[in-house]
C-alpha cells in the first residue's frame, strides 16, 4: 500500500472570507481558524503525518490595518500561552518551530516563541512548524545574506539549506480558499512538493478534507524529474 505524505504544509486561508460569509465579526473568523489548527494536530498524528509546516502569517500580512494587527497579535499570544501548557506536547513527544522574521513581532511574543521551543527542543514524535513573519523570497535573502557575511563565495543546494529556516521539504502543501497559487510560500522547499487545492475555508476544513487530501496524494507518482 502506498505511503501517505510525511510532512505536510497547509496555507491558513479563508478565515476573514468565513466570517464575511457568515456574517460574523472579523476577529471570530480568526478565531474559528486558530481552533482548528488545534484540531488538525490530533488528525495528523492519527494518520501518521510526522511534520506539519503551517503559513499562519506572512511578512505581507503586517500590511493588514492596525486593528486587526493588534488583534492578531493578541490571538497569536494567547495561542502561544495555550500551547505551551498542552498535555500533548509531552504526550506525543511534539517539537514546536517557529520559522520566518521572528524580529518583526513584539518582544513579549518573541518571548513567549523562544520559550515554547526550548520547551519542546527535544522532543522528536511530531513536528509543527509555524511560519511566522514569513515569506518564501525573504527567506532565501536571509540565507544568502547569512552566506555573504561569513565570506562564502561558493555553495552548492545542500549547503545553502543549511542557511535556510526550514531544510525538510514537504510531501504535500494543501491550500484551502479556493486560490491556486503559493502565495510567496516555501518557495525553495517545494521544488517537488504535491499541490492539493480545496474551496473549502480553513475554518470549514474537516479530518474528512484532510484525508481526501491524503488519498489524492497516495494515487501520484512521484518522479522527482526521472
Amino acid at each position: 500500500m502506498k505511503k501517505g505524505p510525511l510532512h505536510i504544509a497547509i496555507i491558513l486561508d479563508g478565515n476573514r472570507r468565513y466570517a464575511q460569509k457568515h456574517k460574523l465579526a472579523l476577529w471570530k473568523g480568526h478565531e474559528l481558524g486558530a481552533k482548528k489548527v488545534e484540531d488538525l494536530m490530533d488528525w495528523c498524528n492519527e494518520l501518521g503525518v510526522k511534520e506539519l509546516t503551517l503559513y499562519s502569517f506572512s511578512t505581507e500580512n503586517f500590511n493588514r490595518s492596525k486593528n486587526e494587527i493588534d488583534y492578531l497579535m493578541n490571538l497569536f499570544r494567547k495561542q502561544i500561552s495555550k500551547l505551551k501548557k498542552d498535555k500533548r506536547l509531552d504526550k506525543n513527544k511534539i517539537r514546536v518551530n517557529f520559522i520566518g522574521r521572528l524580529s518583526l513581532f513584539p518582544k513579549n511574543i518573541q518571548k513567549e516563541m523562544r520559550e515554547l521551543m526550548e520547551k519542546t527542543r527535544k522532543n522528536n514524535g511530531f513536528i509543527v512548524n509555524f511560519a511566522m513573519g514569513y515569506g518564501g523570497r525573504q527567506e532565501i535573502v536571509d540565507a544568502i545574506n547569512k552566506l555573504l557575511s561569513k565570506g562564502v563565495k561558493e555553495i552548492d543546494e545542500k549547503g545553502f539549506e543549511d542557511y535556510l529556516c526550514l531544510k525538510d521539504k514537504p510531501d504535500l502543501l494543501i491550500r484551502p480558499g479556493g486560490e491556486m497559487r503559493i502565495s510567496n510560500f516555501l518557495l525553495w522547499q517545494m521544488a517537488y512538493t504535491e499541490f492539493y487545492f480545496t474551496d473549502k475555508l480553513w475554518p470549514e476544513f474537516t479530518k474528512k478534507d484532510l484525508v481526501m487530501a491524503v488519498e489524492d496524494y497516495k494515487k501520484r507518482e512521484r518522479r522527482f524529474g526521472k
